[in-house]
């Protein structure tokens, strides 16, 4: 099964759900147009298929890509497998990853409170940007392991 990109996402505040669009532009900054994009190391962040479907049977309801605040769904990779400094090409795009999981806000965070809990902190990874781009739903994924 080949790894794939099948949603792409943004939203313009941080701590809040992402809606899926057809395309996204990547700069030296991160996602254009998305709240996250910066001069950080959590420029990019992912989200396999996988993980949400085992997060809408706890839930017991479907839930959408992007409802945990991903840039970029997948499809056909355990993402939280991956390490820090592995590289992910998409395209044009090369990201390399920075972090596996993030400290969750709780009820302080407007996905925790509409979902009732979050992924991400556990399953979710973040990537820097090496080279800038276009991503949209059916690119494929290559992933180049860190020495």
């Amino acid at each position: 099964m080949p790894i794939s990109v099948i949603s792409v996402n943004i939203s313009t505040e941080k701590g809040t759900i992402k809606t899926p669009v057809p395309e996204i532009s990547i700069n030296e900054k991160g996602v254009s147009g998305d709240a996250h994009a910066g001069d950080w190391h959590r420029q990019v962040s992912l989200l396999a298929k996988e993980s949400i479907e085992k997060w809408e049977t706890q839930a017991n309801r479907k839930i959408k890509y992007g409802e945990f605040a991903e840039n970029i769904t997948t499809s056909g990779i355990v993402l939280y497998e991956t390490t820090p400094g592995d590289r992910l090409i998409i395209g044009q795009v090369e990201l390399e990853i920075t972090q596996i999981g993030k400290k969750c806000h709780g009820t302080g965070c407007a996905i925790f409170n509409e979902v009732g809990n979050c992924v991400m902190p556990k399953e979710g990874i973040f990537a820097k940007v090496i080279k800038t781009g276009s991503i949209k739903a059916g690119d494929e994924i290559r992933l180049v392991k860190s020495e």
